[in-house]
């Protein structure tokens, strides 16, 4: 990856930007804002530290011009969430805001991988596919990926074993209604509904439900203490901006993106785990799943649905 550009220099925006960086994932940075300073001022900020990271340039403007060529794009821009609204409550104002930006980032960056992080991600995902055209998988949410990752680290403090060792993908819509695929879900290939003969395991159906239910409203919880999402976000995105600049091999993770027809879930973008690589997002994995667990898909499909149906 040449050329990194991120759409939006708020709070999620600039730690991403930041977290690449770091991760030396592209040689070119770019940042826009409608917030000219603030784009500048986080341009100057990031560029005193360029001695500790990999080589790199960074520019940042309020013209769309300055995402011109990027390999990929990655979109932040919005509304944020308040205390008690919900994901797909942002909805109609962020859906307006994309249809305002997208025919200008797609002249300047006609190649570009675009990569949705603003909520309701879901919903903006199919939007932007809709907007552009693209059923290619180069338009692709940032999905349940942070997500599971809370998920994972949930596990690994019951269990007193690594996250790197839990294999366990939460699923479906990044908000109230994503589930869980505790059918496959395992550590090191052992099924979390096993029982480990040292007492610490399975987790039963109460523990489960507990762990959804602290998964799902985690992000309120930092909501409420720091007033936005940021630093989690930023690694997810990371983790995804890698897998996109891979051309040898595809990384597995549950972006959100169209449901292939086969499966019969329906027609909106959802997460569910899939190959990734610098072709976008890829096919989806075969999906072990219980008939409760695709009845929670479902629903997801459904609550996605309905917001879209609203706003389009």
């Amino acid at each position: 990856m040449n050329h990194l550009a991120i759409i939006g220099a708020g709070n999620v925006g600039t730690a991403i930007a930041f977290t690449a960086l770091n991760r030396g994932i592209a040689r070119h940075l770019s940042l826009f804002d409608i917030n000219r300073p603030r784009a500048i001022g986080e341009m100057l900020d990031l560029r005193d530290g360029l001695q500790f990271v990999r080589p790199a340039t960074i520019e940042a403007g309020d013209q769309i011009s300055v995402c011109a060529d990027a390999d990929v794009v990655v979109i932040t821009a919005g509304a944020k969430q308040q205390p008690g609204e919900t994901r797909l409550d942002l909805a109609g104002r962020n859906a307006g805001l994309l249809r305002s930006m997208l025919p200008g980032l797609t002249r300047v960056a006609p190649k570009a991988v675009l990569l949705i992080v603003t909520n309701p991600v879901d919903v903006l995902t199919q939007v932007a596919i809709d907007l552009t055209g693209r059923v290619d998988g180069t338009v692709l949410g940032s999905g349940t990926v942070l997500d599971s990752s809370r998920l994972r680290h949930l596990i690994a403090l019951r269990f007193g074993i690594a996250e790197r060792h839990i294999h366990a993908h939460v699923v479906g819509e990044h908000g109230d209604s994503e589930t869980v695929l505790w059918s496959s879900a395992n550590i090191g290939g052992a099924p979390l509904t096993a029982d480990w003969t040292d007492g610490r395991g399975p987790i039963d159906e109460a523990g489960r439900a507990w762990l959804l239910h602290q998964v799902r409203n985690a992000a309120y919880e930092i909501i409420a203490g720091k007033g936005a999402t940021s630093w989690a976000i930023a690694l997810a995105a990371a983790q995804i901006l890698d897998a996109l600049d891979q051309t040898t091999q595809s990384s597995v993770l549950p972006v959100s993106g169209p449901i292939d027809p086969d499966l019969g879930l329906g027609d909106v973008c959802i997460s569910l785990p899939r190959l990734v690589d610098a072709n976008g997002a890829g096919p989806i994995l075969p999906l072990i799943a219980t008939d409760e667990e695709l009845a929670a898909i479902r629903g997801s499909v459904a609550a996605v649905k309905a917001t879209l149906d609203k706003i389009r």
